[in-house]
């Protein structure tokens, strides 16, 4: 057992295509228990606990702020220097922890259900965060920067796809429960115990991905090489960028789902089902993405997609006029598909760009490092906006369009232009913060970037080229084939377990 999890001295064209294959499903499962645990999924249980918007807050922070573990992490994966049995250990115990908050309804006191899940979600994000500070330095190794932001893309993809069902099914649990059984926290622990079980397989997929040996170690010790990040002048404008970004996306995106289903009333099932509109879009957009980022840049792609979320948040005032409407769907529609074009290339790029810039061997602490900082901006931000959110409950502001006649041909016409209550002021100031977090992101440089007019004209004439594409019969034949291909090569997987795969990965 030692000798299957040492690293290799030498990593060959066919190690790095069986690490790559079982990184994939890996992905999928991680993608399973993140959909099933996250989001509406979440905040619904939250709520059903009596959360405020404090507490909302509060839950979204856990896991940035579980980040900031990954400093003392760095020093455990330089003074180990074996990153897959530290990987395989802590993402173990945190995936599962999702068992046990499954339990907690039926084991836990009403009132002490809400700090128990708390301190569980702390031991699930912070062992994660550990995990994800050695894992990061161990796939940097492992993959070939070239091929870097194709198969993160693939990665994404098939993760995203895989997750959008599951939401939709999720959804549906919760509502029928609701439904026809009455109180739905046995519908969330459902969920969080399928969640825990199938992020416990994944392990096995990691446990079977080769780890290369790290570089020899560098003189100065562990704090100098956590201060080196910070007098790379080129790494630290991208601490400064994406630290902004956390704190932009993290003072709206929490709220999101409390808005649909507090303010909008929506069911379960549409707030599902609206996710996996933009998760679908997401799955369309990666390898779209993913293709300009390798022939332009990271940032490149980010300075064209990055608008596009920050103005989503500018979007969700609009969906009430003060109360829903005729519109709000479509715009709620719009606003999904919105994000879900922009965050395949934003979520995408943003890690791409952290990882490329990172050296190679010390990609830990460069990745630590900016994990600390985009997790305390991250922290703090919903914590802010709860107390904004809580603080605005109360406020109003109301810009109208009077129409009056003066020969009294017809009676006055007032149409509301503009309604801001409660949250809507958490999404404009999140869209001013989104503003100013791209003005920073100018002053990031990589190698090989472009201007944005480049990479649109490029979008463009990828786009028409893949409209035509889809427009004849063969078109539709190849879509029906690829989804066709990649279950077959999923399933090749399980031939190839037992031995080392030399072969190379289907494109």
């Amino acid at each position: 057992m030692r000798g299957w999890l040492k690293p290799k001295a030498r990593i060959d064209e066919g190690d790095v295509h069986r690490g790559m294959s079982m990184l994939l499903v890996d992905g999928a499962c991680g993608q399973t228990m993140v959909v099933l645990t996250t989001g509406a999924f979440l905040v619904g249980f939250a709520l059903l606990l009596g959360a405020s918007n404090k507490v909302i807050g509060l839950f979204a922070a856990i896991g940035p702020l579980s980040l900031t573990l990954q400093i003392p992490a760095v020093y455990l994966v330089e003074r180990l220097r074996r990153r897959r049995p530290l990987v395989l250990g802590t993402a173990g115990i945190s995936r599962a922890a999702w068992l046990l908050i499954a339990l907690l309804p039926w084991i836990a006191p009403r009132e002490y259900l809400v700090p128990v899940f708390l301190a569980a979600l702390f031991v699930h994000f912070g062992l994660g965060a550990v995990a994800g500070c050695a894992f990061n330095s161990w796939i940097r190794d492992l993959i070939p920067e070239a091929r870097m932001s194709a198969f993160f893309a693939k990665r994404l993809a098939l993760a995203t796809a895989i997750g959008a069902g599951l939401s939709l099914a999720g959804g549906y649990l919760v509502d029928f429960w609701k439904a026809h059984l009455g109180d739905p926290l046995g519908a969330y622990s459902t969920l969080f115990a399928v969640a825990g079980s199938v992020g416990v397989v994944g392990i096995v997929f990691l446990g079977r991905t080769p780890e290369p040996q790290m570089p020899g170690e560098a003189g100065g010790g562990f704090f100098q090489a956590l201060a080196e990040p910070f007098r790379n002048q080129a790494f630290r404008q991208l601490l400064i960028f994406l630290a902004w970004w956390s704190f932009a996306v993290n003072f709206a995106a929490p709220f999101f789902a409390v808005y649909l289903i507090d303010r909008l009333g929506l069911s379960m099932s549409w707030v599902l089902g609206l996710a996996v509109l933009s998760q679908l879009i997401n799955v369309v957009c990666f390898q779209l993405w993913g293709s300009l980022a390798d022939r332009f840049s990271n940032k490149s792609v980010l300075v064209l997609t990055g608008p596009w979320f920050i103005v989503s948040f500018l979007l969700w005032p609009f969906t009430t006029m003060p109360e829903s409407y005729a519109l709000t769907i479509p715009v709620l529609i719009v606003i999904h598909a919105l994000a879900g074009v922009s965050t395949a290339g934003v979520n995408l790029c943003a890690g791409n760009l952290a990882l490329k810039t990172a050296p190679y061997g010390k990609a830990g602490a460069y990745l630590a490092v900016n994990a600390l900082i985009s997790g305390c901006a991250a922290t703090i931000a919903p914590i802010i906006a709860g107390f904004v959110a809580d603080w605005f409950a109360s406020e109003q502001l109301t810009l109208t369009l009077h129409l009056a006649s003066s020969e009294n041909y017809h009676p006055a016409v007032v149409l509301p232009a503009v309604d801001l209550r409660g949250l809507d002021f958490v999404f404009l100031i999140a869209f001013l913060l989104g503003l100013f977090s791209l003005h920073r992101l100018l002053a990031v440089r990589e190698e090989g970037e472009v201007q944005e007019k480049v990479v649109r004209q490029a979008l463009f004439a990828e786009m028409r080229r893949t409209a035509r594409q889809i427009s004849t019969v063969a078109g539709v034949r190849q879509l029906i084939a690829v989804p066709w291909a990649t279950a077959r090569r999923l399933g090749g997987l399980r031939n190839r377990w037992g031995g080392d795969d030399t072969s190379r990965m289907p494109d």
